[in-house]
């Protein structure tokens, strides 16, 4: 039985399909979130840039909870979790980190964990949050654990749902330069997207709601802004290789709970190892397990058979062990 939200999702995503077939410029105009879409204003690296996000107010004395997302989707696929949290009373603010989604795509951005943590927090404070529990997913597990390690004094509680960065890449694969990135963004295709994503988050399978999570990119390499929305892509990944916080878990001082689909296998720069490197990464069934040793107040929720999309392939599992933490 699917929730409301996920009804939602498909009819917005479906309701995008005409605009994705012409094209998304840079800010995704056109493409509808689930919730409203508002706009934080600030200055960064000597130019203006904008923070899209979606915020749904606590009821009474909850906490809010801070969606991080992923490197490869926006804010609005965190509709299904954001339904559930403000059902329970729970605030919900949800950005997208400037390079993603609706914020600014800029020509030139020094990006790193520690500046999206910088921006992400700034928002925070414009909303008058004094504490969040932060909660991130794939790349935004990355991030989370940043602002966690940089904000403790803000962050109650700290969730990651099948974080990269749970093994420091650079120690096995080669350091690759921006254009190396943004040379692959370019050849793009939305064939090639879902192709990775069955292969690589679905174990092989394919299910409409899964395709339609695909509109983003489809519009945007159709789009007129193609190029600008690349290049940022190309620079954002250089944080997952050169922000390594698996490094710091020691020093995460918040109650922190691991949400890992075992059968995740993601492991970026896989293709370009160094020589002589015979370690397999993305090993989450062992990745997860060797994370919540090294957090000194983890618990790990493994999720058996389940991908690096556990929001998405295993919803009602993965609600459950929500239940347990919230």
């Amino acid at each position: 039985m699917w929730r409301p939200a996920q009804i939602g999702l498909l009819l917005l995503l479906s309701a995008a399909i005409c605009h994705a077939e012409t094209g998304f410029d840079a800010r995704l105009t056109g493409y509808d979130y689930p919730y409203s879409v508002h706009t934080h204003r600030f200055s960064s690296q000597r130019q203006t840039l904008e923070m899209a996000y979606m915020h749904l107010p606590a009821k009474g004395e909850r906490p809010t909870v801070l969606l991080l997302h992923g490197k490869n989707f926006a804010a609005d696929y965190w509709q299904a979790t954001a339904e559930y949290l403000s059902e329970k009373g729970y605030g919900v603010l949800m950005p997208d980190q400037i390079g993603f989604g609706k914020s600014s795509k800029p020509a030139h951005y020094q990006f790193s964990f520690e500046a999206l943590a910088a921006n992400t927090r700034a928002l925070t404070d414009a909303l008058g949050l004094k504490q969040v529990v932060v909660m991130g997913h794939s790349m935004g597990g990355m991030l989370a654990a940043r602002y966690a390690l940089r904000y403790p004094e803000q962050v109650t509680r700290l969730v990651m749902v099948n974080p990269v960065g749970l093994e420091d890449y650079l120690q096995y694969v080669e350091y690759k330069d921006p254009q190396f990135f943004y040379e692959q963004e370019l050849e793009k295709t939305l064939e090639g997207v879902i192709a990775y994503q069955k292969k690589n988050y679905y174990d092989g399978q394919w299910k409409p709601e899964y395709e339609q999570l695909t509109d983003i990119h489809k519009g945007w390499i159709a789009g007129p802004d193609w190029p600008q929305v690349a290049w940022n892509n190309a620079l954002t990944y250089d944080l997952i290789f050169t922000g390594a916080v698996v490094n710091e878990f020691e020093r995460i001082a918040v109650p922190t709970h691991l949400i890992i689909g075992t059968r995740d296998t993601t492991g970026p720069g896989r293709g370009w190892k160094k020589p002589g490197v015979d370690y397999t990464l993305g090993q989450y069934d062992q990745l997860g397990k060797r994370a919540a040793r090294r957090i000194p107040d983890a618990q790990l929720h493994e999720l058996e058979g389940v991908g690096h999309m556990p929001q998405f392939e295993a919803f009602e599992r993965y609600r459950q062990i929500l239940d347990k933490i919230f």
